[in-house]
């Protein structure tokens, strides 16, 4: 699908890296097709070495004849680089954001380019089993829209939504959710590890037992309060577990942590908004009593 199309990689982190993993690995294009911009020059030594890619420092070189211009760079970095990039983007070509926090405003703005995707992808990208959640202008085209989501797939699984408002929510579910699990993860391995179980069993029993739940939810359909009951015996051990659980507010303290992490990624764009765009101007088409 991407075939003869040509990809910039604006900052090419982590999650710039896994994309371009992604891409290359699933063969949807090319290494001589995509350009890669880094602002230290043993990275960009790395990823050409790595991926047999271009790589630049000149963040306006890298997007120029691109059609695909992947801007992937650092949150606190964005107003900089929105001023280098005015006006630097390809007319025909569409922006694909990462950047955390970023609104759409706010890159349309600095950018003067007015076709944007952004997404909201979370750390499983990094090994193929992310999820994306994006959003489009009315700028970018069906086609393109195709090969944003394309490349989102090459990262895991996609979710395309109709408003940038769930963004914010997706950034505080299953964006910050790794961290949740993760969370979860070190306390049952800590548990285990008091049991007696070294930390190395430990570890392999409950990433094993998180793996093998997840699939086996994706795989029966079920609600998850269907599954929980399947295993929970009258008087049993997962009986007096969920017993604690509840009784800690184990949903409460979720449901707050969820919230808090919506509320802190809308002030973030706000600020980022500000810092890169005072001056608001509603896109076309767009609908100013969802911003």
């Amino acid at each position: 699908m991407l075939n003869d199309l040509r990809l910039a990689f604006i900052g090419a982190g982590v999650m710039g890296e896994a994309m371009i993993r992604g891409l290359l690995t699933r063969a949807l294009v090319t290494p001589e097709a995509i350009t890669a911009s880094h602002p230290r020059q043993a990275r960009l030594e790395e990823l050409s070495a790595l991926f047999g890619i271009r790589a630049t420092t000149d963040n306006r070189a890298a997007a120029a004849g691109a059609d695909i211009v992947v801007l992937s760079v650092k949150p606190q970095a964005l107003p900089g680089v929105l001023r280098e990039m005015r006006g630097a983007v390809p007319a025909g070509a569409f922006v694909l954001s990462i950047v955390a926090g970023a609104r759409i405003r706010t890159l349309a703005e600095g950018l003067e380019h007015q076709a944007i995707v952004r997404c909201m992808p979370n750390t499983p990208a990094q090994v193929g089993e992310g999820m994306s959640v994006w959003t489009a202008t009315p700028a970018v085209t069906p086609q393109q829209r195709a090969w944003a989501q394309a490349i989102l797939r090459a990262l895991g699984r996609d979710l395309p939504v109709a408003e940038e408002t769930f963004l914010d929510m997706a950034t505080a579910v299953s964006g910050t959710g790794p961290t949740y699990v993760f969370l979860m993860m070190e306390a049952l391995i800590d548990a285990a590890v008091h049991l007696g179980f070294s930390r190395a069993d430990a570890r392999q029993l409950v990433v094993q037992t998180i793996r093998g739940a997840a699939i086996f939810a994706e795989q029966s359909r079920l609600h998850p309060a269907e599954l929980r009951n399947m295993v929970t015996s009258p008087g049993g051990t997962s009986a007096a577990a969920l017993y604690q659980l509840e009784k800690g507010g184990l949903r409460t303290v979720l449901s707050k942590a969820v919230w808090a992490a919506y509320q802190r990624s809308v002030a973030l764009g706000q600020v980022g908004e500000a810092a890169a765009s005072p001056v608001e101007v509603p896109l076309p088409g767009e609908d100013t009593r969802s911003s």
